[in-house]
């Protein structure tokens, strides 16, 4: 699909970050992005398949670059859209993390989600249990470093 992410691992090319995630989660040693407690871990996927499937792929380029002139107003009623069923939810799961106190899959997703938003001007603060999320995630220097204003192909307006 032409499409980000596609990583070379192991000799297996693979595609679509939640698949991308859970092959290193599953082949990987250091802490597991899904929870051991079933319930947890379907709470994780949830989330995740919420941003990943739900919100994310409607601010993808090439789908912006068929809206045109109303791609911002597109974004925002999408994001905000997406962020009002989310939001509930996590204030559900949510400690410290979207899904208890340890950093999952569903925490990788939010993270460049919430970039988007505050990308396309929606006003977060509409949302508080993300905005927490988000600002408890960017004190982690893993998220630092891999933040979508971070990444070499990012426009130099986003640009941290």
């Amino acid at each position: 699909m032409q499409q980000v992410p596609a990583v070379e691992i192991d000799g297996v090319t693979l595609s679509q970050s939640l698949a991308v995630i859970q092959y290193i989660d599953e082949t990987r040693s250091g802490p597991r992005l899904l929870p051991a407690d079933p319930k947890k871990r379907a709470q994780v996927r949830m989330i995740s398949d919420m941003i990943a499937s739900g919100i994310q792929p409607l601010q993808n380029l090439h789908v912006i670059q068929k809206i045109g002139a109303e791609k911002v107003q597109w974004s925002q009623y999408f994001i905000n859209r997406g962020f009002q069923a989310l939001e509930p939810i996590l204030k559900q799961t949510a400690g410290k993390y979207c899904v208890g106190d340890e950093i999952s899959m569903a925490d990788i997703c939010l993270v460049p989600q919430v970039f988007n938003a505050e990308r396309f001007k929606v006003d977060v603060g509409q949302y508080p249990t993300i905005q927490r999320l988000n600002q408890t995630l960017l004190e982690i220097e893993a998220f630092k470093e891999s933040h979508p204003s971070c990444q070499p192909d990012t426009p130099p307006d986003l640009r941290a």
